[in-house]
């Protein structure tokens, strides 16, 4: 054999060598930092706890005695029952809109694709606070989690149905369907805000400007399974996404069933961001930024990309409710408002990218 056709064989498998040891020190680092900032973010705020000391309360919960304990009473009350909760939250939320954003772009084939941008954020929170000021409880604890969801899915069906055009999903009209959406959600914001007493009205604010604050083991308890159920699936759909992303029809080629995928997709998308918003409010941005800072690292193989993406969302958001908690002295700011202010520009950033990448739009 030819010493050259042997080095050209070996080629490929030591750039696919490198490429997987690059991914698997991405998510062992992303694994890294997100434990470090969680441990930080659940010792800041008005009582002081180091790092150690959070990490031997947790330790010492779980019946290892190991490290040292807060002084004060108050601050185990105030880790238990206050700050684990919100972190916890924290990194569900983010994990839930990290990999719900990596899912559009899968099945959009468009790397616009967000649940906030397009508007599924927004119709989850109207349907989320439509059960609130309507008080109906069919689904006791799980009403406004269903409710969420209900209107995070009949908004993707929309935006899925008015962005397609001959096969393929194109940019301009992605982008003015998020815009029509989030405009109409903001008036069905708007108009229940109207219809409802005082505490219906701070509700609905609540869910505009998004925020942590109310997060409690029950939220967490809710939220979780949802999120863990739709990061689940897009895993297992990872590798025909991967497919999808050659095109219609060279997938159908090699026996991906592309229409139930992107049902699939989308029932997923719906439920994750459902978990996300169910609690929080709107939290723009983070599905749109978080996969593509992962995707110029670790490429566009959805394998790795879906679980980057979750830890990602979670970093960010962890982080952002610390600065938002944090940053002003006894004030918190809305988390959703600092997102947006960072992830707005981005997006500029973003959109002007792939437009001189496509020669114009479309």
């Amino acid at each position: 054999m030819p010493v050259s056709s042997a080095v050209s064989r070996r080629e490929p498998a030591i750039r696919s060598t490198s490429h997987g040891r690059r991914s698997a020190y991405l998510i062992v680092g992303l694994i890294f930092v997100l434990v470090v900032i969680c441990l930080v973010a659940a010792g800041r705020g008005q009582v002081p706890i180091s790092p150690a000391e959070v990490a031997g309360s947790l330790l010492h919960r779980i019946g290892i005695d190991l490290g040292p304990l807060p002084s004060a009473v108050q601050g185990e009350n105030a880790l238990w029952l206050v700050r684990f909760p919100r972190v916890v939250l924290a990194v569900v939320v983010g994990a839930a809109l990290g990999c719900a954003g990596a899912l559009m772009q899968g099945v959009f084939g468009n790397p616009l694709a967000e649940p906030g941008v397009v508007g599924v954020s927004a119709g989850a929170a109207v349907g989320a606070a439509a059960a609130i000021v309507s008080g109906v409880t069919f689904l006791g604890a799980w009403t406004t989690a269903g409710a969420a969801f209900a209107g995070g899915m009949i908004t993707t069906l929309i935006v899925y149905a008015m962005s397609r055009a001959d096969g393929r999903t194109e940019v301009v009209t992605l982008v003015l369907t998020g815009v029509a959406v989030n405009a109409t959600a903001g008036a069905l914001l708007g108009l229940l805000m109207f219809l409802t007493d005082d505490d219906g009205v701070r509700a609905i604010a609540f869910w505009q400007l998004g925020s942590l604050a109310q997060a409690t083991w029950g939220a967490v308890s809710i939220a979780l399974p949802g999120a863990l159920t739709g990061i689940g699936v897009a895993l297992l759909h990872a590798r025909k996404l991967d497919l999808l992303a050659l095109g219609e029809r060279p997938a159908r080629h090699l026996g991906v069933d592309t229409e139930r995928l992107r049902i699939i997709a989308i029932v997923a998308t719906a439920l994750l961001t459902a978990s996300a918003v169910a609690f929080t409010g709107i939290i723009s941005f983070v599905g749109l930024v978080v996969p593509h800072l992962i995707r110029m690292v670790a490429g566009p193989g959805h394998r790795v990309l879906i679980p980057a993406s979750a830890l990602g969302g979670a970093v960010v958001v962890v982080t952002g409710d610390l600065i938002a908690r944090t940053a002003v002295d006894y004030q918190e700011l809305p988390l959703g408002v600092l997102t947006a202010v960072v992830g707005g520009p981005a997006f500029f950033w973003l959109l002007r990218r792939t437009r001189a990448r496509a020669g114009g739009w479309g």
